[in-house]
């Protein structure tokens, strides 16, 4: 049976001590980190391709406060122009220099119930670090990825989150794309851990690359944050001359080879 989740409101509350909980208000707070009740998911449960953010980020999580906002307009909001150019890069999307259309693609996909592609975040719940500098709870910032996974509490939120969505993926699906590297690439390491051990199969598990792996049966590939601030989009999809550029063909070419390969 498929671990995805259907399209909507995610019923789990395994990291949470509360023995009632609230969707959006219920938190789970360990030192200078915490996660908040609010899981979703987008798309076809029996998807081909799984796409993920590693947690929401503000603007999700301002959106998720307005109690007007559709639930198809959360997934990566503010975002998914980027997002599209980021797909369209590795071969998911049809590359499109409009950049309305390309947008719209985006949109569509996110909306599609029995499409070929589920959304959602690795972390299902909102992941937040308390910045004592500024005195708030930030849900983004250089390399939170990495060092959330990298602290007890992370670690367990993350395996329980892994198991649960990851461990037992529908025949379907053949490829994970995983938005997100890390510092020195610390994410892409972390992630295999992860799913190596949610997914145990001996023997099986190798790298493909420095952003890709594979157990046999499923592809995961990582791509570019599609919040990723300066040069770094424009430098990973190769429109500047630069070393990024390689990270980007190196998923171009893992996500061609397991479509070939499930063909």
């Amino acid at each position: 049976m498929s671990c995805l989740p259907q399209h909507g409101r995610v019923n789990c509350t395994l990291c949470y001590d509360a023995t009632q909980v609230v969707f959006n208000r219920t938190k789970q707070t360990e030192g200078i980190w915490r996660i908040t009740y609010n899981p979703l998911a987008w798309g076809n449960p029996e998807a081909e391709v799984v796409v993920l953010g590693f947690s929401k980020g503000p603007t999700q999580v301002r959106s998720l406060k307005k109690t007007k906002t559709a639930h198809d307009e959360i997934a990566f909001k503010g975002s998914r122009l980027n997002v599209g150019k980021i797909l369209a890069h590795v071969g998911l999307l049809e590359k499109n220099d409009d950049n309305n259309a390309l947008k719209s693609s985006v949109d569509k996909a996110i909306a599609n119930k029995t499409g070929r592609f589920h959304f959602g975040s690795f972390i299902r719940c909102t992941v937040e670090q308390y910045d004592i500098k500024a005195a708030k709870w930030k849900g983004s910032g250089g390399g939170m990825l990495d060092k959330f996974v990298d602290t007890d509490f992370g670690r367990k939120v993350s395996q329980q989150c892994t198991l649960r969505f990851l461990g037992n993926l529908p025949p379907q699906t053949k490829l994970v794309i995983m938005f997100g590297l890390g510092s020195k690439q610390n994410y892409v390491q972390a992630a295999f851990k992860l799913l190596e051990k949610a997914r145990p199969r001996p023997g099986e598990w190798i790298w493909i690359n420095k952003v890709s792996y594979t157990d046999g049966r499923i592809t995961v590939v990582h791509v570019e944050h599609f919040a990723s601030q300066g040069a770094l989009i424009p430098n990973w999809l190769g429109e500047n001359k630069h070393d990024r550029s390689y990270l980007g063909d190196m998923a171009r070419s893992s996500v061609a080879q397991a479509l070939r390969k499930n063909a």
